[in-house]
């Protein structure tokens, strides 16, 4: 597959941009990273991804796939090389969606939380929030891994996909609020996990340095605590 028949549409600090790429280097698949500015959106961005206008968009033979978690899937089935990335057994296929969908929909809003409190009262609010949700992440890895490295048992699948696009931010919570979510004491297997992840082939490459992400981080906080001061009033 020639590399231009391959784009990606996306932001280097993107959580949900990273889960492509990284599925893109599983498969080894060559490909044109465009990177989006988002102020303003590019004519390719809207074109593309008319309905949510986000990204990432991966455009595959000029045809436009949305949402990273289709986008990962997409990737799965569209190439036969590498390892598979969803599990073969339909059962742990439908638990690997439930928990990623439980990242997007229930963990990841608190993880914004943590950013965005106004005050201490709401930031350990929300740090209790994921520190639950990293319990149960935990649980999870523990029966899912049956003992392996990874999610996907002795290489990355869907699951760390999933919750591996946003090791990055979870390393710059941690060193902005001075704490240790992912640790020794209720979540070591996800902490070694972590370091396995992040030392993949697939994912070193394109894993965002935490400093460099911790001061694009800034933007973020700001928009993100404006946004929390406007909804109060």
């Amino acid at each position: 597959m020639a590399k231009n028949d391959v784009k990606l549409i996306g932001a280097w600090p993107s959580p949900f941009v990273l889960r492509a790429r990284i599925a893109l280097n599983v498969k080894s698949v060559e490909y044109e990273f465009l990177q989006e500015t988002m102020e303003p959106k590019s004519e390719l961005l809207l074109k593309s991804n008319p309905v949510h206008k986000k990204i990432p968009v991966l455009l595959h033979n000029d045809k436009p796939i949305c949402e990273s978690l289709i986008i990962v899937e997409y990737i799965d089935e569209a190439w036969a090389s590498g390892p598979s990335i969803l599990p073969s057994d339909p059962y742990e296929r439908a638990i690997a969606r439930f928990w990623a969908a439980y990242i997007d929909e229930k963990w990841f809003p608190a993880m914004k939380g943590i950013l965005g409190a106004q005050d201490d009262e709401a930031r350990m609010a929300a740090v209790g929030q994921v520190t639950e949700g990293l319990v149960l992440l935990e649980e999870a890895f523990q029966k899912i891994s049956r003992g392996k490295s990874f999610f996907g048992g002795d290489h990355i699948g869907y699951l760390d996909i999933a919750f591996g696009g946003f090791l990055a931010w979870i390393r710059v919570t941690e060193g902005m609020g001075g704490i240790k979510l992912l640790n020794e004491t209720k979540t070591p297997g996800l902490l070694k996990w972590a370091e396995k992840f992040a030392a993949d082939p697939a994912v070193k490459e394109v894993l965002p340095e935490t400093q460099k992400l911790a001061e694009f981080s800034k933007i973020i906080i700001a928009k993100l605590r404006a946004a929390a001061a406007a909804k109060a009033k």
